[in-house]
């Protein structure tokens, strides 16, 4: 195979591991806070339908392109993109695409791991609330008592100017990640995924049970799930259409990679869907469980990032058992984090595995620790470097700092470009043998399948990309 590259010895000891380890990638901090935060923002029901709408027609079509991309190439993202070139006769030029992808995938892990550090610090505070309910004979009493409203709300602010605090939590999260890659598809990832996926739904079952009962669940159903069409309008659309890639991992180079370690006799078509409809059914529920807690208590459900992290606190506050959910809400919003972030970093470490030949441990510790550095000078945005512009010069970042630059230029111009090239390469550039034989599709199916990679994906991801980067083409 001409121009090939090195072949990846490590695969999954089975497809329900696979189907886990990817279900972990997909499922992540954009299901369980930013799905719910859009929800909120968009106006419920017609956000949630378009959403699911996008999901189907160009989430579910490119999670297969990418996995097979990943198993036919057989390599990390870059090598496997060149290596499916190589044999359908096309340009090594196209592993351009696999470089956006990991190159994105070290972004957002930066940035990402920051975030998740905030998770681990509020699992601490609401922890310690937990302990000391405790020890004072009241385990089934609201979160924070003795707290106001508005220290509980504080407390985010007061967390961004503690930067010695913010590289603590920083510094952990990316250490357990470091240590999860390094030790292996199968002693690692895979062992991670099995337990922390099956632990992950059931925290989100017993919560949103827990919503139900407690909440205001049927205001919450209403909001999610009763269209109101008039609030749909083109930034809405265009806001589902790209958290759905967003939401699926798709273009950073998680599914391609993990494709990679996927046996011959796994079926991929039913496999990817599979990870789609857990990740869409994640989201959906992530929030029937966050708006029956929000409602009950009168919260704002636009309210936002500050959602999770401030709005929710207050909400456990005025509940029964509010310091056990929330300890719990916390642990499972780490448990999401957490898979994501494996499989964010696993997509360089396999490169530089494949690529450079360095050992797994080098590998990882190598771009953990840079992914790290990174995420330094994001979380110091928060605080002393708040007025530094990465890209002062481009009117969509020219107010904003390094970490939500780093954010929006991954989503905004990365991930869709990504998207966009993979639709491309799949539908079009990769021999139509070697797809059909990955898929496992047969006549209609498979028909119906390339049409939406080669024609609806590209047309749908270009309208994210160009609205994206020209917001002012869409109006108010």
């Amino acid at each position: 195979m001409a121009g090939a590259t090195h072949q990846t010895s490590e695969g999954w000891s089975s497809r329900w591991a696979f189907v886990l380890a990817a279900v972990g990638a997909a499922v992540g901090l954009g299901n369980v806070w930013r799905f719910p935060t859009l929800a909120g923002e968009n106006g419920g029901g017609a956000f949630v339908l378009f959403y699911i709408g996008c999901v189907v027609l160009i989430g579910l079509p490119l999670v297969l392109s990418e996995i097979l991309v990943g198993r036919a190439g057989r390599s990390d993202a870059i090598g496997s993109v060149r290596n499916v070139a190589a044999e359908s006769g096309r340009s090594g030029a196209w592993a351009t695409l696999g470089w956006i992808e990991v190159l994105c995938a070290f972004l957002i892990l930066s940035f990402y791991s920051v975030v998740a550090g905030w998770v681990i610090y509020y699992a601490g505070v609401m922890g310690r609330d937990l302990l000391s309910a405790i020890g004072s004979g009241a385990p089934f009493a609201g979160a924070l008592q003795g707290e106001t409203t508005e220290t509980i709300s504080q407390r985010m602010g007061d967390l961004f100017t503690d930067i010695p605090l913010l590289i603590a939590m920083h510094t952990v999260f990316m250490g357990i990640t470091f240590a999860v890659v390094a030790r292996g598809v199968h002693d690692g990832i895979e062992k991670a995924a099995t337990y922390l996926m099956p632990a992950f739904f059931v925290l989100l079952i017993g919560i949103t049970i827990y919503g139900a009962f407690l909440g205001n669940f049927s205001e919450a159903v209403a909001f999610l799930f009763t269209p109101d069409f008039s609030k749909l309008t083109a930034p809405v659309m265009n806001t589902a259409l790209g958290q759905a890639l967003f939401s699926m991992s798709l273009g950073s180079a998680a599914l391609m990679t993990y494709g990679a370690y996927v046996s011959r006799e796994t079926k991929l078509a039913p496999t990817a869907g599979m990870i789609a409809f857990a990740d869409t059914g994640v989201a959906i529920i992530a929030g029937l469980m966050i708006f029956p807690i929000v409602f009950a208590v009168g919260l704002d459900p636009a309210a936002g990032p500050t959602l999770v992290f401030q709005s929710l606190p207050v909400a456990f506050q005025q509940m029964p058992a509010g310091s056990i959910v929330g300890f719990l809400f916390f642990v499972l919003i780490f448990f999401a984090a957490l898979t994501s972030s494996i499989s964010l970093l696993e997509a360089p470490t396999s490169w530089g595995i494949n690529e450079r030949g360095w050992s797994r441990p080098k590998s990882a510790f190598i771009f953990s620790f840079s992914a790290f550095v990174v995420g330094i000078f994001c979380l110091l945005s928060l605080n002393v470097l708040s007025d530094v512009r990465l890209l002062g010069f481009w009117s969509i970042f020219a107010e904003t700092n390094i970490f939500d630059t780093i954010d929006g230029f991954t989503g905004k111009v990365m991930l869709p470009v990504a998207a966009l090239l993979t639709s491309i390469f799949v539908g079009w550039r990769a021999d139509r043998k070697l797809v059909e034989n990955e898929t496992g599709l047969e006549g209609g199916m498979f028909v119906v399948w390339r049409f939406l990679v080669a024609w609806l994906a590209p047309i749908g991801v270009a309208l994210i990309l160009v609205f994206g980067l020209f917001p002012g083409l869409l109006g108010s």
